[in-house]
């Protein structure tokens, strides 16, 4: 099956003997045993649900992986999957990444003596020279958040080798759009809260990988956690993931025509969107995925004409998050990376000036009058 057909169709409920068309939501968080040492294959919710172990599989077979796990949250997927490192090992992570991840990773690094080494993991030598032999794990997000990074996976790959495990947050271009283990990752990480369930009503997150060592290892730290999806969250996600095709190109069509608009407006100094062709990664972007998405990031000319935009938009909301049916913009410097050091941030070009823009799927024309009327 083709992937829009896969996000229709690709969560079946194996014990459906009703016909009904919606995998329902298993509301139990225990159940009976046909008898002693004999199991209907489930025991109890937090190791596995049915409408969990529905979803896990969808979710698998978008990204084109042998197995899928579904968590309460992205974070959640992403601690669990840091669990597959030992204390003291290393991992070298893309500099540009969200603050949630960089505040992670720095936790662990307190807590477990795990050593994070941040660079441009897009530039071969740096990345040649940032990797050491104890170097476990290279984590990378592209397009990054929020300065939209395009990372080639294909060389990271190649660069760290096979004995390093690649693990990469595909939040930002869904399957639908780029699917990292077939580039080369052994773990892809997804926030689901976004736009995999794509309506701002369900936190969910995934790890989907083909090794089955990583797998089981997972399901250990699900199960002994309990970090793993609830019943109607799943269910959620599952209604969600069914449009999922239709949304993305909807927004990526919204950001395309937002990125143009923006970077001939006079108070817009710089637009970060990989669908233009000015745009570093643009090539790049062209060789490793089907489409740019639908986020944006963009530079005014003052701190002032930031808030006067996060004041004065109407339609578009001024909201945490991305992904969703509605259009969202972002002041990462207060929100998404506020616990991102000053001097890192400013580095990497996180200002007062900064904004970014999760596009939705309202009409075209309403979104540019909206942004037309908060600039001003």
């Amino acid at each position: 099956m083709k992937i829009e057909t896969v996000c229709v169709h690709g969560a079946k409920d194996p014990n459906n003997l009703t016909g009904a068309v919606a995998v329902p939501v298993y509301q139990s968080a225990t159940y009976a045993h046909p008898g002693v040492g004999a199991s209907t294959g489930y025991d109890y919710s937090r190791v596995q649900n049915p409408t969990r172990e529905a979803l896990e599989r969808l979710v698998a077979k978008l990204e084109n992986g042998r197995e899928g796990l579904a968590f309460a949250s992205g974070m959640a997927a992403m601690d669990a999957v840091m669990g597959l490192l030992n204390p003291k090992d290393r991992m070298v992570a893309t500099s540009d990444l969200y603050g949630g991840s960089v505040r992670l990773f720095n936790v662990l690094a307190e807590r477990n003596g795990l050593a994070v080494e941040y660079t441009d993991t897009n530039d071969r030598e740096l990345l040649r020279e940032t990797l050491a032999p104890d170097t476990r794990a290279v984590f990378v997000e592209t397009p990054s958040n929020p300065m939209m990074n395009v990372t080639d996976i294909r060389m990271v790959r190649e660069v760290a080798g096979p004995e390093v495990t690649l693990i990469v947050d595909n939040t930002f271009l869904t399957p639908c759009l780029q699917r990292p283990l077939e580039l080369g990752a052994d773990i892809v990480i997804h926030s689901g809260t976004k736009y995999l369930s794509g309506h701002n009503d369900t936190m969910c997150g995934f790890a989907v990988t083909d090794n089955p060592e990583f797998a089981e290892k997972l399901r250990f730290i699900t199960k002994t956690v309990g970090t793993g999806l609830s019943p109607f969250d799943s269910f959620l996600a599952i209604r969600g993931l069914k449009t999922l095709h239709l949304r993305i190109k909807r927004a990526e069509e919204n950001a395309m025509a937002a990125a143009l608009w923006l970077r001939k407006h006079p108070k817009v100094k710089k637009v970060h969107y990989p669908g233009l062709p000015e745009h570093p990664g643009h090539l790049l972007s062209k060789t490793q995925s089907s489409g740019f998405g639908a986020m944006i990031s963009f530079e005014v000319d003052a701190p002032e004409t930031a808030v006067k935009v996060l004041e004065n938009v109407r339609l578009i909301l001024y909201a945490e998050s991305l992904g969703g049916t509605e259009t969202l913009v972002t002041y990462p410097l207060v929100q998404t990376h506020a616990d991102v050091p000053e001097e890192r941030r400013l580095a990497l070009g996180i200002t007062d000036r900064l904004l970014r823009l999760s596009l939705g799927i309202e009409n075209t024309l309403d979104i540019l009058s909206d942004l037309e009327n908060a600039l001003g």
